[in-house]
């Protein structure tokens, strides 16, 4: 009677702590995902030039960005997470890692960041990638997705909490407009997909 009674209150403790995990983990993705949102309406113009940054957490007028700094932003305000210093110092270790597509032969702290490729690379190197799903059910709030756009351009955004009529989850992008919410997850062929755990951005 006593190691049933025991082992009945060791399956409700564990059932607690994966409760527990589950909503924290929640918590950690809604807080990229408003982050995200808060973007709208502030960042209402698409500009890819390049600026001289402040080092580390450097940015600029937030009326400006591109789709990078969707990202970049969102992990910033949620959870002082700087992909600025994080990228700069893992291709600063790993540099022949990293895509060539700009001729560079050593690191631009202002730029290697706000450059989709680059940032695969290095949430891959995390440990963040997960596979790409045609279903709409894979994909969670908070989680990152990257596409090829026609014209082999490289696009990233947030998936939202929000979803389109049909349950497809919305993405918060900049992909020309400003930051905006809209229905484009498979809209472009799906390139990557990650999910970052507060463990990650530790």
């Amino acid at each position: 009677m006593y190691k049933r009674l025991l082992s009945a209150i060791m399956i409700f403790i564990s059932v607690l702590g994966f409760k527990a995990h589950a909503d924290t983990a929640q918590e950690f993705q809604s807080s990229v995902v408003q982050s995200a949102k808060g973007q709208i309406g502030v960042t209402t113009i698409y500009d890819p030039a390049y600026v001289g940054l402040d080092f580390p957490n450097g940015d600029f007028d937030r009326a400006r960005g591109v789709c990078s700094d969707v990202v970049i932003r969102a992990l910033r305000d949620a959870h002082g997470f700087d992909l600025q210093s994080k990228v700069n110092a893992d291709m600063k270790a790993h540099f022949a890692s990293y895509p060539k597509n700009w001729g560079l032969t050593r690191t631009d702290k202002n730029i290697d960041h706000r450059r989709v490729p680059n940032l695969r690379r290095y949430l891959t190197g995390l440990g963040a990638q997960l596979p790409v799903s045609d279903r709409a059910s894979a994909y969670q709030p908070g989680d990152i997705v990257a596409w090829k756009l026609p014209g082999n351009l490289d696009h990233i955004g947030v998936v939202s909490d929000g979803f389109a009529p049909n349950g497809t989850p919305l993405i918060v992008h900049n992909i020309g407009q400003g930051t905006q919410e809209e229905d484009i997850l498979f809209l472009f062929e799906i390139t990557d997909h990650f999910r970052l755990t507060e463990q990650m951005v530790r």
